[in-house]
C-alpha cells in the first residue's frame, strides 16, 4: 500500500487515489478483484477538529461505516457467485439451472464443500457415509422429546444442534486444541458427514414432536430427501413403505436451490462464529438462529399469509394499490442482491407443477399468478426491480405438500447446512482465519463521572419515567398478608 503526495504514477491503473481534505494527504490503494481493503483508510489520520469529540478517534485513522454490510465484503470465496444485475447464480462455476436439472442435493453438497463434482466412486462413498450418519444419540433424542408439542420447529432444530457438540467432545476445539481441524482433516470430514446426515433426522424429530408422534428411525437405503419424508410420515405401514418418488425429487430440487447463496445473513453468521474456532455444531446452531428470523427464513411463510389475506384474484388490484400507498407489504418480490428475476424462481415454478400433479393444484396458485402478472405489468414495481424471488413459489409448494407454515424455515435450513459447512471448511482451510471483530462508530455520551445513588435524579427510559411495571401472574393466595 503506497502512500503518495499526490497523483499516482501513470502506470498505476489498478489503484484508487484518496485525498483527505482535512490534511491534504493522499493515499494510493491497490484494487484487487474490484475491491479495496478497508484497513487502508486507517492511514488517513488527522488531528481533532475544533469542538470534535475525542470518541471519534480521529488521530488513529479513518473508519469505514457500512450499516448492515450493504457494500462490504467480509471474505474472499471460491464457492458461490451471484450476478444480481443479470439474475445469475452459480456454484463453483456451475449454473444453478444445470445443477437443478442434472444433479442431486448430495452431489451439489459435495461440490460446494470440496470444490469439484465427485466421481462415481467418490459419490457412492459420500452418499453411504452421510446416510449411515443419520442416527442421533438416544440422550439427544431424549432432549428433543422433552420439547413442548407447540414449540416452533426451528427452536427445536437449533436447540438440538446446540446440544450436539456435547455428544462429540473429540470434535470440540475448546477441548482438543484450536488447531484441531487444521491438523486433522479426517476429523473435519467426519463432522461434515455427521452434520449433513443428522440434519434431516433432527428436522423430522421436530416435526414428529409437533404432531405428537413417536420418532421414526432413519433408513440408509433411501435417498436423502426420501429418508426425510419417510421419518416425517411413516406410521404403521410396513418397512417397505416409501414416500412418493416424485415428491422426493421435487424436494431434492428445492434443496439444491437452497443449498447456498453466498454471504446471506445466516451464512455470514456461520463464518463469523466459526472464526472463533468453536465447534461446527455450535456454528450451525448460530447460523440456524439467524435464519430463524422472519426477515430471512420466514419469507416464504409470509408469502402464504399474504396470498391467503388477498383471498381471491379479484382482490389483487386493490391489494397492489394498498402496497403502493404503503398500507400493505408485498412479500416474495425483490431481493437484497438480485436486481432482475431470481434465477431460482424460474426453476422452482417448474417444480410446483411437478408437485401439483401429485398433491393437487394449490388453490392459492391462481392468486399468486395473478399477483405476479399484475406486478410485472406495473411500472411502479418493475422500476423498483421488484421481481418474484425463490420464496414466492417455494411456500406454495410446501403448502401443497402439506407442511405446516412454521415448518417452512426448517425446510430452508436443512439444505442450507451444506453451504454453511462449505464456508466453514473454506475459512479453516485458507490458513488465514482471524477472529471476526467489527469496529463501531461511537456516538454515545462523552466521559462523565460516577454519581452516588442518593444524589441521582430520575431519567427517562425509552421516553418514560422509569420501567413499566412488569406483570407477574401469581395467585392472590401468595399475596395474603398475616
Amino acid at each position: 500500500m503506497a502512500v503518495t503526495n499526490g497523483i499516482p504514477a501513470a502506470n498505476s491503473k489498478n489503484t484508487l487515489t484518496v485525498t483527505d481534505n482535512r490534511t491534504g494527504k493522499s493515499i494510493e490503494i491497490a484494487i484487487t478483484n474490484n475491491s479495496i481493503p478497508a484497513a487502508a483508510f486507517t492511514q488517513l489520520k488527522a488531528p481533532y477538529g475544533a469542538g470534535e469529540r475525542e470518541e471519534n478517534d480521529t488521530p488513529y485513522g479513518l473508519r469505514v461505516l457500512d450499516p448492515s454490510f450493504v457494500n462490504t465484503a467480509m471474505i474472499t470465496s471460491e464457492i458461490t457467485y451471484i450476478d444480481g444485475n443479470k439474475g445469475f447464480l452459480m456454484h463453483r462455476g456451475y449454473p444453478i439451472e444445470q445443477l437443478a436439472e442434472k444433479s442431486s442435493y448430495l452431489e451439489t453438497a459435495y461440490l460446494l464443500i470440496y470444490g469439484e463434482l465427485p466421481s462415481a466412486a467418490q459419490y457412492s462413498r459420500w452418499q453411504w457415509e452421510i446416510m449411515h450418519h443419520t442416527f442421533v444419540a438416544e440422550d439427544l433424542a431424549h432432549i428433543v422429546r422433552s420439547m413442548r408439542y407447540d414449540s416452533h420447529p426451528m427452536s427445536i432444530f437449533i436447540a438440538a444442534f446446540a446440544s450436539m457438540s456435547a455428544f462429540a467432545p473429540e470434535a470440540n476445539p475448546a477441548l482438543q486444541g484450536q488447531d484441531l481441524y487444521v491438523l486433522n482433516k479426517s476429523l473435519m470430514n467426519k463432522q461434515i458427514v455427521r452434520i449433513l446426515g443428522k440434519a434431516t433426522t433432527i428436522a423430522a424429530m421436530a416435526y414428529r414432536i409437533r404432531i405428537n408422534r413417536p420418532f421414526a428411525l432413519p433408513r440408509s437405503d433411501l435417498s436423502y430427501t426420501e429418508n426425510l419424508l419417510y421419518m416425517m410420515d411413516h406410521m404403521a405401514e410396513p418397512d417397505s413403505f416409501r414416500p412418493d418418488p416424485r415428491l422426493a425429487k421435487a424436494l431434492d430440487i428445492l434443496f439444491i436451490l437452497h443449498a447456498d447463496h453466498e454471504m446471506n445473513c445466516s451464512t455470514a453468521t456461520m463464518v463469523h462464529v466459526g472464526s472463533s474456532l468453536v465447534d461446527p455444531y455450535s456454528c450451525v446452531a448460530a447460523a440456524a438462529s439467524a435464519l430463524y428470523g422472519p426477515l430471512h427464513g420466514g419469507a416464504n411463510e409470509a408469502v402464504i399469509r399474504m396470498l391467503t389475506k388477498i383471498g381471491s384474484v379479484d382482490n389483487v388490484p386493490s391489494f397492489l394499490a394498498r402496497v403502493k400507498s404503503k398500507q400493505e407489504l408485498l412479500f416474495g418480490f425483490g431481493h437484497r442482491v438480485y436486481r432482475e428475476t431470481d434465477p431460482r424462481s424460474k426453476v422452482i415454478r417448474q417444480v410446483a407443477d411437478m408437485v401439483f400433479k401429485v398433491c393437487g393444484r394449490e388453490p392459492l396458485i391462481e392468486i399468486a399468478i395473478a399477483l405476479r402478472d399484475a406486478a410485472l405489468a406495473d411500472e411502479y414495481f418493475t422500476s423498483r426491480k421488484l421481481f418474484p424471488n425463490v420464496d414466492y413459489w417455494s411456500g406454495l409448494i410446501y403448502k401443497a405438500m402439506g407442511f405446516p407454515l412454521d415448518f417452512y424455515p426448517v425446510l430452508f435450513v436443512v439444505p442450507r447446512v451444506a453451504g454453511y459447512l462449505a464456508h466453514w471448511k473454506q475459512q479453516l482451510d485458507s490458513g488465514k482465519n482471524k477472529i471476526s471483530r467489527p469496529r463501531q462508530v461511537y456516538v454515545g455520551k462523552s466521559r462523565r463521572d460516577y454519581v452516588d445513588l442518593n444524589d441521582r435524579q430520575e431519567r427517562d427510559i425509552d421516553g418514560k419515567n422509569g420501567l413499566d411495571e412488569i406483570p407477574h401472574y401469581i395467585s392472590k393466595r401468595r399475596l395474603t398478608k398475616l
